[in-house]
């Protein structure tokens, strides 16, 4: 099922990059990140409506990285969460209840098509959404507050969360709005959209993701996310070369 809406947000500072501009602003092959991660999204739901999320002191952003025909700018929040919820308030004249929502990290262009379809697919099927996933596979510390080691976690059921996430619209509103109503769970533990459905009690489905979908976020990411991107291009003749 190809969802309806895609809201990417967009308005993140990149502190930890350490660089002159936000990382999603940072050239991956001569592009910007942000191109790399539209076009993506845009070669498996080239319908689907984008709601990117920017600062309203953007003055990196060129129209000229957006694919889609269907597309609208909005302004960004201090949090994710804010991103998110005003994307969801700039389309409600147009949204159904029932429209499939995905939410994806600009940070994230190694996403694979393969990953997006199936995560499509399982968010429409999922009453409480779905979102990817990958086992943690490394061994897990807790550190004492001073720097060493208080205990080792047990990583079993451990899964690291990633993007996209998707969601029913009317249901990923009323998540994010009573995250952050008076008694709510507060923005700094929206981390995802995940977590603000599980504060209702839900229960969204875990995807299995590529563990190759990184999220660029320290100035290493850069060169990593170039090498998986290269691996990721179609090797052999294009069909144009095997017509001509």
């Amino acid at each position: 099922m190809t969802p309806r809406w895609l809201i990417v947000p967009a308005a993140g500072s990149g502190r930890r990059m350490g660089a002159e501009c936000p990382k999603q602003y940072l050239r991956i092959a001569e592009r910007p990140v942000l191109a790399h991660t539209l076009d993506r999204l845009h070669q498996a739901f080239p319908e689907a409506g984008l709601c990117l999320c920017l600062r309203p002191d953007d003055n990196h952003f060129t129209s000229d990285w957006v694919p889609f025909a269907d597309y609208r700018q909005v302004p960004g929040g201090e949090e994710r969460v804010d991103s998110v919820i005003n994307a969801l308030r700039a389309i409600e004249p147009l949204a159904r209840d029932d429209d499939l929502v995905l939410v994806h990290d600009v940070a994230r262009p190694c996403v694979s098509i393969e990953n997006l379809m199936e995560l499509a697919h399982h968010a429409a099927r999922q009453p409480n959404g779905a979102l990817l996933a990958t086992p943690v596979a490394d061994t897990i510390k807790r550190d004492d507050g001073a720097g060493c080691v208080q205990r080792t976690e047990d990583r079993r059921g451990l899964w690291q969360a990633q993007t996209p996430q998707g969601f029913r619209y009317a249901l990923l509103r009323r998540a994010l709005e009573a995250a952050l109503s008076a008694d709510g769970i507060g923005a700094a533990m929206v981390t995802d959209e995940a977590s603000a459905v599980e504060a209702l009690g839900l229960t969204p489905v875990l995807v299995p993701g590529r563990r190759d979908n990184i999220k660029i976020t320290h100035p290493e990411d850069l060169a990593l996310a170039a090498h998986i991107l290269a691996a990721q291009r179609p090797s052999g003749p294009t069909q144009e070369t095997v017509a001509s």
